[in-house]
């Protein structure tokens, strides 16, 4: 404190010449306040002297002390708590071992060392550095809580201490998170605590999560089978899957592997049929011009019809000569009367559509079409 008071012109508002006297005469203060607060312990040291620990009388014995205690506070002028707290420090320094120029303050903080020995040496050694006791550094030697923190783990046992009410946590823990600097310090396992905390609002999840997903370094550290998950769940709106499939299929690598399914190549197969058949119904049901194009799609479908009459009859005559002299084998016989049978049921079935434009096609006929 010496040293202090000579390196500065002032102490608040009193030159570092005043500020010397004052702090003389407050140090006489404190040693009469110490001794009239060891005397008070010493007093109800003689009213109460202190107990030995353990059984019922013990506690027993906690409700006639206190009993006793209480009357000699309120009839001496002082609390309960300030006549137990002296007579406790004064049963922990005995007469003949209390340090002179040491505040009772100090006396009772260091009152926490349980050693006997220990506690006589370490009052009369103030520590390295300092000319005497203070109550922070008292606080420090039994590791205490201290007023004006220094070291690093001082700091953050007093912001823990200050941050025990829930709203005040939140509000320095919500300062701290916006310093760039304190967040870069954090460990990888407390910040991903952190992010899982403040993200347990639906509503604050959904805005955090589009913006980790934007950034490519994020995502490819994402399981794959977390990946899927996602999707899965981005993709539940029938519009947005849509979408993202029309992408993913744009991908030459992902359709091959995507048609690979048999489930998923199916529903591909379909979805163009009923995208033919639905653009089909728009047209005729929208279009000037359908009238005309049925005409023309009715001519298109004679034409087929014959065509494909004519290049069975072609096919016919070019296949069956080369059979001359040729004998087959019962099974070869057996398929090429299963499929002549085909043949005429095929042309039963054109000659009835084409004179009563009935194309229905009955079970029995179905099977024999499909080779069943």
């Amino acid at each position: 404190m010496t040293e202090e008071i000579e390196s500065a012109d002032k102490v608040g508002s009193v030159s570092v010449n005043r500020y010397a006297e004052i702090v003389a005469e407050l140090r006489k203060l404190v040693e009469t306040a110490s001794r009239i607060q060891f005397t008070v312990g010493d007093y109800a040291l003689e009213v109460e002297p202190m107990r030995e620990a353990g059984g019922q009388e013990r506690s027993d014995a906690l409700f006639r002390v206190k009993d006793s205690l209480f009357r000699l506070a309120e009839d001496i002028g002082l609390s309960y708590a300030m006549v137990d707290k002296a007579r406790w420090t004064a049963s922990k320094w005995p007469k003949d071992r209390r340090a002179q120029g040491v505040s009772f303050t100090v006396h009772n903080i260091l009152a926490a060392i349980a050693d006997d020995e220990e506690r006589f040496t370490t009052i009369l050694n103030p520590p390295e550095g300092k000319s005497r006791w203070t109550p922070d550094e008292a606080n420090r030697r039994v590791g205490r809580q201290v007023v004006k923190p220094v070291t690093p783990q001082e700091k953050v046992s007093a912001i823990h201490s200050l941050a025990k009410d829930d709203e005040v946590a939140g509000r320095v823990t919500g300062d701290l998170l916006r310093r760039p600097e304190v967040v870069a310090q954090g460990r990888d396992e407390d910040k991903v605590r952190v992010v899982e905390e403040l993200t347990r609002e639906d509503q604050v999840a959904a805005a955090v999560a589009p913006d980790f997903l934007r950034r490519p370094a994020v995502v490819a550290r994402v399981a794959k089978a977390d990946k899927v998950k996602v999707v899965e769940e981005l993709t539940r709106d029938e519009h947005v899957a849509a979408e993202v499939t029309t992408g993913l299929l744009r991908r030459p690598d992902v359709a091959f592997k995507a048609m690979s399914d048999d489930t998923a190549r199916h529903q591909v197969n379909r979805a163009q049929v009923d995208q033919g058949r639905q653009a089909r119904e728009h047209f005729e049901e929208t279009s000037p011009v359908a009238p005309a194009i049925r005409n023309i799609d009715r001519s298109v479908e004679f034409l087929d019809l014959v065509t494909a009459c004519h290049a069975f009859v072609a096919a016919a005559g070019r296949v069956v000569p080369g059979m001359r002299d040729r004998q087959l084998g019962d099974d070869e016989r057996v398929i090429v009367h299963e499929n002549v049978a085909r043949v005429r049921a095929t042309l039963d079935w054109i000659e009835t559509a084409v004179d009563t434009g009935k194309v229905d096609v009955d079970g029995e006929l179905a099977k024999l079409l499909q080779g069943e």
